[in-house]
């Protein structure tokens, strides 16, 4: 979020302070839109990550979860649950980043190189 504030443009903010804006609404109309793109963009990162992190986290000492599964149907060559964890992952993976999507469809209509994809 930080490096998205700072990526906004200092022209449009300069123009905002000779106008007369207060801090508030320079902090409302230009820093938070003009910083949302990159905020959605890290979320995704972030998301995409934890998904990753939970997968590692679970394969390597799990007591229970889908790793957990996954390890045991691994010992007992279950390949039908190994692939049934895997879904499940990619599943998971793929909700996270429609969440962003969705998020990014609803509060990024106001741009104009917006397509709605």
């Amino acid at each position: 979020m930080f490096a998205a504030i700072r990526g906004v443009d200092q022209g449009l903010i300069e123009m905002a302070v000779a106008a007369g804006a207060s801090r508030w609404r320079l902090i409302r109309r230009l820093l938070l839109p003009g910083a949302l793109p990159g905020f959605l963009v890290g979320l995704r990162f972030a998301l995409a990550y934890s998904v990753l992190g939970l997968v590692a986290a679970e394969q390597v000492n799990a007591s229970s979860g889908i790793g957990f599964m996954i390890n045991q149907a691994q010992t007992y060559d279950r390949v039908d649950e190994i692939y049934l964890g895997l879904v499940i992952y990619a599943v998971l993976g793929l909700a996270a980043d429609q969440v962003v999507r969705i998020f990014e469809r609803v509060l990024l209509t106001w741009r104009p190189a917006y397509s709605g994809a």
